[in-house]
């Protein structure tokens, strides 16, 4: 269901709802905490209309496709092809896996704007959601540019913070927000850093954000379930 409704081929409704949990390294984050985490959004996934998406450390793609019903997706792949290439991430081995998509440009994984070009191509070409991830309404525009499926503007003073880039940059989401409107229509915007409460949540929507591309807020939270819950009724869920 995530696939379909993300899928550079595939038309989406126009109101589509995003939440992609990015675990990063975290200590939990990765192996069977991760797990607990992915059932967690599975769980919920079941019961809301917000499309929720996992982002996870290659090593744990193929066990949370296995034994989540949820869509993964892989936090970076490189811009190489079968070969020689040792150490790096090679997109087809993710698509392989059960990913329906990957992270590109994250804030802690700079590219250049040419091996950004050529990773959208790539996951095109293997039908993987391609979500970009830009720091300002210039990189959001020079983004959009290049058709990915999604891009998620993240301020990096603000990654991993107290404050929303919804609450501190809000200028920041509406003027990406227009921006792609005009430039690639089709495509959807994210926001993220420092979102971690339902008010947050609420505010993004409100400023145009298709969703939301989080991390701390949850992976780092005392209570993981209750926290994503309270950010799910940000969306207008009633759980």
């Amino acid at each position: 269901m995530f696939r379909e409704n993300l899928t550079h081929s595939k038309i989406r409704p126009k109101n589509d709802r995003f939440f992609i949990l990015n675990l990063k390294t975290y200590k939990k984050g990765y192996g069977n905490e991760a797990l607990k985490i992915a059932k967690i959004l599975e769980d919920f996934q079941r019961k809301v209309k917000v499309k929720i998406g996992v982002a996870v450390s290659p090593t744990d793609i193929r066990m949370i496709v296995e034994e989540c019903d949820i869509g993964v997706f892989a936090q970076h792949i490189d811009n190489i092809g079968f070969g020689a290439h040792t150490g790096y991430i090679l997109p087809e081995a993710v698509a392989e896996s059960g990913a329906i998509g990957s992270l590109i440009n994250h804030a802690e994984h700079r590219l250049t704007l040419s091996e950004i070009h050529a990773l959208i191509q790539k996951c095109h070409s293997l039908d993987l959601t391609a979500v970009v991830c830009t720091n300002n309404v210039a990189t959001t525009k020079a983004a959009s540019v290049l058709e990915p499926d999604l891009v998620a503007v993240e301020p990096p003073e603000l990654i991993g913070g107290d404050v929303s880039v919804s609450t501190a940059r809000p200028e920041v989401i509406t003027a990406s927000v227009e921006a792609v409107k005009q430039i690639a229509p089709k495509v959807g915007v994210l926001c993220g850093a420092g979102v971690k409460t339902e008010e947050d949540v609420r505010r993004a929507i409100e400023l145009g954000s298709q969703g939301i591309l989080l991390a701390s807020g949850v992976v780092k939270a005392s209570d993981p379930k209750k926290v994503t819950e309270d950010m799910l009724r940000g969306f207008g869920e009633h759980l």
